[in-house]
């Protein structure tokens, strides 16, 4: 998969591409990345990319001019791009939509900054996207967002498949608690269940626990899914524990 970021900060996205997984997807010729300035489209010695907004307000804002080249730059990299512009006004980013971007061939993300970009430049872009209600300084940060979350789908980018199948939001539901080396520390012990050697045990417990997590801390992914009758028994199981821990929560003096 090809990425074209359009941005006046290259260096952030060269040092993520350059380290980690990230690398060796592109040593490995998984991913690529290019990266287009809209400094590079600009007609002043300056390279100036922003101005004030008409009709006043606070800051500056990116103008359409250099931002528009930029898009038509990345259509020529590669005519099947998918130009995608980061935005607090845009479809809230979610795991589902990570599965349907990697898909694609070629994504283009087109990072604002200061006060945003020219309204006129959305009739230029496919899809508009927030990773959430909150605002960051420019659309660096949400563009890698989507860029790990979308190239930890692609095949062959990571190397075991089921790394993937377990990870959180995969099946709706959360992770569930993994442990390490050493057995207890400082009073804290792992679960006895983990050791036990049973696998058929320790999968039925970690499916109890995501539920679990899901059920206390995610609901609402439990609302979109449709429950198996193993899972349903769990489910049963864990609000019986709940309501037992409330009760003697409340009983205490």
């Amino acid at each position: 998969m090809e990425f074209i970021v359009i941005t006046i900060f290259r260096e952030i996205f060269d040092t993520y591409f350059n380290s980690g997984l990230p690398k060796k997807g592109i040593d490995r010729g998984v991913i690529s990345y290019k990266i287009v300035s809209p400094r590079d489209f600009t007609q002043d010695k300056h390279r100036k990319v922003d101005d004030y907004t008409y009709g006043g307000g606070p800051g500056m804002l990116m103008m359409f001019p250099p931002v528009k080249k930029s898009i038509d730059r990345a259509r020529e990299i590669n005519s099947k791009t998918h130009v995608i512009l980061l935005s607090p006004q845009g479809i809230k980013f979610n795991q589902e939509m990570a599965k349907e971007l990697s898909k694609l061939e070629s994504i283009t993300l087109v990072c604002g900054h200061y006060e945003g970009i020219d309204e006129r430049i959305k009739n230029f872009i496919d899809e508009e996207i927030s990773i959430g209600d909150f605002i960051t300084s420019g659309g660096e940060i949400p563009a890698l967002v989507v860029i790990d979350s979308v190239i930890r789908l692609i095949p062959e980018f990571l190397e075991k498949e089921e790394t993937i199948k377990k990870e959180s939001f995969e099946d709706k539901l959360l992770e569930y608690p993994q442990y390490t080396r050493p057995e207890t520390f400082d009073g804290y012990r792992i679960p006895e269940i983990l050791k036990s050697g049973h696998h058929k045990k320790i999968n039925l417990w970690r499916k109890r626990e995501m539920l679990k997590r899901t059920l206390l801390l995610r609901p609402d992914l439990l609302m979109n899914r449709e429950l198996t009758e193993e899972e349903k028994e769990l489910i049963k199981d864990i609000f019986n524990e709940l309501m037992e821990n409330m009760n003697k929560i409340l009983k205490r003096e």
